[in-house]
């Protein structure tokens, strides 16, 4: 059944299914102040009582996943049975006291809505046979596509090396890591990345909060002949607003943050006080596609653009809907087996472009072998 009817009964929620998937990783990727090792998931179904589904899977949580997972099955699940699925608005916030315990890390329960939040979405899509970005606004059908990489290598011509994946891929361009050595060993990495990939092709540097404003300044001005797309969470936590307001009004260098905020106040100061050019909050860490919506919708107000903290697969359909969306932001392969590997009908790019899928809601299908092979509840 496709269209609106409020007297239908069978769109009730009856049933919310979770699965947790954990792929390893082929080795450890290091940025400036972490590591990763894995790449996780959770795949979250909503089910009706006429038999419709809503899907998707979000966030990336490892340590985390079981405690996100056990907030979906014993307290939102919970509230939104007897609900209707396509009443977007009451679901989200009849969610929303999971994050008011207050001896718990709020981030985790806005994680475990994001779930719930993007499956009920990907549901009204399917009740309305449309995507979601038509839904939301339809302004575009494909946008760049850029990976995360750049990680820190001992292998002489890993660069080098890296780059040439990245044109064999056919990507729009890169984010590229820096902040873990010094500014100035970072601009000679970037410097080569350059040299390799010519010009054309996009490049950001992502810091990831590891410079101090000192150091930031210097990493731009060296920085400054290689057209960088943006500069994103250049300067460390506790006086990131600041330093990067100083930052963009001594260099011009465009700054971008948000995924580091989990709430819509975190990215209006961000905002006020003139620190950044782009925004990249992130849906399955900020409590979902409604919030990262009205995020979307402060920042066209305020002159600034829109981006995604990774997720391509929710990030496309929301960045395709507004005007004032950007670039898709991924990974490579061996990085997020999950994108690569378990959506089945993945377009391949083109001209380095991510076609957004034109299917119902989210437009994805998922490999059920690979989600059995992986999945971590077994």
């Amino acid at each position: 059944m496709s269209g609106w009817d409020t007297s239908d009964r069978g769109a009730t929620i009856k049933a919310v299914e979770v699965i947790p998937v954990r792929v390893p990783l082929g080795h450890v990727f290091k940025g400036s102040n972490y590591s990763m090792s894995n790449r996780c998931t959770l795949i979250t179904r909503v089910h009706t009582e006429d038999g419709r589904v809503g899907e998707a899977y979000n966030g990336d949580a490892d340590e985390e996943q079981l405690v996100i997972l056990r907030i979906i099955e014993r307290e939102l699940a919970p509230r939104l049975l007897g609900l209707d699925g396509r009443n977007l608005e009451s679901c989200w916030q009849a969610m929303l006291p999971c994050t008011l315990d207050i001896l718990r890390d709020r981030t985790v329960g806005l994680q475990a809505m994001a779930c719930i939040d993007s499956a009920l979405w990907d549901l009204l899509g399917k009740t309305l046979q449309a995507p979601l970005s038509s839904i939301w606004g339809g302004y575009r059908a494909e946008l760049p596509f850029i990976a995360i990489a750049g990680y820190y290598t001992d292998r002489p011509n890993g660069i080098e090396e890296e780059a040439q994946r990245y044109l064999e891929l056919g990507l729009a361009g890169v984010k590229f890591k820096v902040g873990g050595r010094s500014p100035e060993e970072d601009a000679e990495r970037v410097k080569r990345l350059r040299r390799e990939v010519g010009p054309g092709f996009l490049i950001s540097a992502d810091a990831n909060q590891g410079y101090d404003l000192r150091q930031a300044l210097q990493f731009a001005r060296l920085t400054a002949d290689c057209d960088l797309l943006w500069f994103e969470e250049p300067c460390s936590w506790q006086q990131d607003r600041t330093w990067m307001r100083d930052l963009r009004l001594m260099t011009g260098v465009p700054v971008t943050a948000g995924q580091s905020e989990t709430d819509p106040l975190g990215v209006r100061a961000l905002i006020t006080t003139g620190a950044i050019d782009f925004c990249n909050f992130d849906a399955s860490w900020g409590g979902g596609p409604s919030q990262w919506r009205r995020v979307a919708g402060m920042a066209a107000l305020c002159g600034v653009r829109m981006a995604h903290h990774e997720e391509p697969q929710i990030s496309g359909q929301l960045l395709a809907a507004i005007s004032h969306g950007t670039v898709v932001e991924g990974f490579l392969p061996e990085r997020d087996p999950i994108f690569w590997g378990m959506i089945e009908n993945r377009a391949p790019f083109q001209g380095g472009r991510y076609q957004v899928p034109r299917g119902p809601g989210w437009g994805i299908s998922l490999d059920q072998k690979f989600v059995e092979r992986y999945r971590a509840d077994r």
